[in-house]
């Protein structure tokens, strides 16, 4: 049966709709991978010399122990932001004569050969043959040793999707885990409860003693069990629909009228936003551009960096910009086929999203005026950034959505969901951020500091006033792709 998963995988990786759009994220995705392979090989080898500059009073194999507690917190944190159960699409083989527990078995062993299980054997393996080839260590210590550090990778990884399952339902699930963690860490650095020799010397006692190694074992089965309770509780081709009702709270939208024609697909935007988890984390990233000027301008070291001020007032006016345009027209992705069988005008569709993001950029700008406090440059820089995004990034981040063509679910966890991430989106960050900045750059290092935000603003206008030719243009491309995202969308990711 795994045979027949691992063909079904491979042709639908092949034959997927996306294939040829996310070739470029997947190359570039194998390029870190090899990359924190080659680190973690180099640093496996000159783990010993490390470890003797900072613990030159313990052997090396007994320095290493006392780090392990503090190497579980940090990948178990990491794990929770970046590392998600694999994607298999289940609903097809559900009505097939297979059984739940096949497939979730699949899906288990899957996550077991994720990149971030299999890097640290490429430092632990050399550290481990280095300790043997030096002599210090008994070699049957340190390969139950290295049997006990991948058992440990995988109890990690267990954890990380039971803690996943428990918090996905809430907004703000990272919490938790940054409160567990945070309190561990206390606890271990105020000497309360010493951790990090307690898992220290456990995992000396084991090593030294093969017959223990039962009970690393016993846990990593324990937590598989529990997963696979977890997911085959969830897998009906039911599961997907509610059965939870709650209040439906409604909001005043009759000022969006004062927009004419495009009020309605407002509207439309505006609910979406307030009513999804992943939507509505466009709305809490408000605060963090409000605030981010505060990193830079508060702090002695930056306030005398004129050149720092547009990239700050770029990324902050334009935070809800970045976040939201950068998934148009995905947000509509799971009734866009819906939409597109209507008789509405694309501009109209495409001038809503506009009008939306350009607000959003005015009233940030609004609401960052009291930064003049730091100096008069900062709310010039704020200014010319402004009228940038108003008329070129808006237009420039509208076009790279005719790209997209990957589907959002909106009911999932927003914070660190890459969910409908593609290429576009990796990509759209360099005209967006570094070509202002860069644009200011030149002409502040030739001229002065006005005359690089007089460009900028210039610029900004010039894309105003050729607003309708640009929105024809790019209407004119997403009718071109209509028929391409309508079937990319109609896919699972």
């Amino acid at each position: 049966m795994f045979n027949n998963f691992l063909k079904l995988e491979w042709k639908s990786f092949f034959r997927s709709a996306n294939f040829g759009k996310s070739m470029g994220i997947k190359v570039l995705m194998g390029f870190f991978a090899v990359y924190f392979m080659l680190m973690f090989l180099i640093l496996g080898f000159a783990m010993d010399k490390l470890l003797a500059d900072f613990y030159p009073e313990l052997d090396a194999f007994t320095a290493f122990n006392k780090l392990i507690f503090f190497w579980i917190l940090g990948d178990l944190m990491l794990r929770f932001f970046f590392q998600k159960l694999p994607v298999v699409s289940v609903k097809p083989l559900l009505i097939l004569p297979i059984k739940r527990s096949a497939i979730v078995n699949f899906v288990l062993a899957k996550s077991v050969i994720s990149v971030i299980n299999i890097l640290p054997l490429f430092a632990i393996v050399p550290f481990g043959l280095k300790l043997i080839s030096s002599g210090s260590n008994n070699a049957s210590v340190i390969f139950t040793w290295m049997i006990i550090i991948v058992l440990l990778t995988l109890i990690n990884n267990f954890i990380n999707f039971i803690i996943e399952s428990f918090s996905a339902e809430s907004e703000l699930s990272f919490l938790p885990i940054i409160v567990i963690a945070s309190v561990l860490y206390g606890l271990n650095y105020f000497n309360i409860i010493s951790f990090s020799n307690g898992l220290s010397n456990s995992i000396i006692v084991v090593a030294n003693n093969p017959v223990l190694i039962f009970i690393p074992v016993a846990i990593l089965i324990v937590l598989y069990v529990f997963n696979f309770k977890i997911l085959r509780n969830k897998l009906f081709l039911d599961s997907s629909l509610k059965t939870k009702v709650a209040r439906v709270s409604t909001s005043n939208l009759d000022w969006t009228k004062n927009f004419g024609d495009i009020a309605p697909f407002m509207q439309l935007d505006l609910k979406l936003i307030w009513r999804n988890k992943r939507s509505k984390s466009t709305l809490w990233m408000l605060g963090l551009g409000l605030f981010y000027g505060l990193l830079f301008f508060s702090n002695p070291d930056f306030a005398n960096q004129p050149w720092l001020f547009v990239f700050v007032g770029i990324f902050s006016t334009g935070i809800f910009l970045m976040n939201f345009g950068q998934f148009i027209p995905a947000w509509d992705s799971s009734y866009y086929k819906l939409l597109m069988s209507q008789n509405i005008k694309y501009e109209k569709y495409l001038k809503s999203k506009f009008t939306l993001m350009a607000l959003s950029v005015i009233i940030l700008f609004v609401l960052s005026v009291p930064y003049v406090y730091f100096g008069w440059k900062i709310l010039l820089a704020y200014f010319a950034a402004t009228i940038y995004n108003v008329g070129i990034n808006t237009h420039v981040i509208m076009y790279g959505g005719s790209f997209n063509r990957k589907k959002i679910n909106l009911d999932q966890k927003a914070v660190f969901n890459y969910q409908g991430t593609g290429a576009v989106q990796w990509l759209i960050g360099i005209p967006i951020l570094l070509l202002p900045a860069i644009i200011f750059g030149v002409f502040y290092a030739v001229f002065n500091f006005e005359i690089g935000c007089l460009v900028l603003g210039l610029m900004g206008v010039m894309g105003i006033v050729f607003h309708q030719k640009l929105m024809k243009f790019i209407a004119d491309k997403y009718l071109a792709s209509k028929y391409e995202m309508i079937s990319a969308f109609n896919q699972e990711n």
